[in-house]
């Protein structure tokens, strides 16, 4: 099990800002720590006709899109309008999730709806906190009161820690998760 402290998970409405705060918070840390060794991924929107996957040596892959035309993608899971492109996912993102002996710092952004679709993620993700390394992710809010369990998970594990970000609070929590995550490192 994780140690107290281990998860720093960053929950908020779409679109409040918990990608730009990652990376922002990993731009941050890489400026103090050139050497800081970070494994995992970020999540990006392409123009609102999909999401796509890029991991931190920068491999990218598709996530979910509104306008794939093939055949098998009929067959996808669906997130809204999106269809998650499940295969893809796993290719790009679950290499990136392997545990490594030098990896100082895990981020995912996100584990959600559309990544769960993956049998494979979620074990990887529990994986990572088993490990001790430190892991920053970005978790949707529960909607109307319902979570998506694997999501619940994660959000009710020992080891984790949750900011909720709204438009208020963001500049002010990118600080405190900086200095969160700083703390876990020098630790690490």
């Amino acid at each position: 099990m994780a140690a107290p402290g281990k998860c720093i998970l960053v929950s908020g409405s779409p679109g409040v800002g918990k990608t730009t705060l990652i990376i922002r918070v990993l731009e941050s840390l890489r400026a103090s720590n050139p050497n800081l060794k970070v494994q995992g991924e970020i999540r990006q929107e392409n123009q609102r006709v999909g999401f796509e996957v890029i991991t931190m040596s920068g491999q990218r892959g598709t996530l979910a899109s509104i306008n794939n035309p093939s055949p098998e993608s009929l067959r996808w899971p669906t997130v809204g309008r999106y269809r998650v492109d499940v295969a893809s996912f796993e290719s790009v993102a679950l290499p990136e999730l392997q545990i490594k002996e030098d990896t100082d710092l895990f981020i995912i952004d996100e584990v959600g709806k559309m990544e769960l679709y993956s049998s494979s993620f979620l074990p990887a993700v529990f994986r990572i906190l088993d490990s001790n390394i430190p892991l920053l992710a970005t978790i949707p809010v529960a909607r109307q009161g319902r979570d998506i369990p694997g999501v619940a998970r994660l959000r009710n594990h020992p080891g984790a820690t949750l900011y909720t970000l709204n438009p208020n609070n963001r500049e002010a929590y990118k600080e405190r998760v900086c200095s969160h995550v700083s703390d876990l490192l020098t630790k690490h």
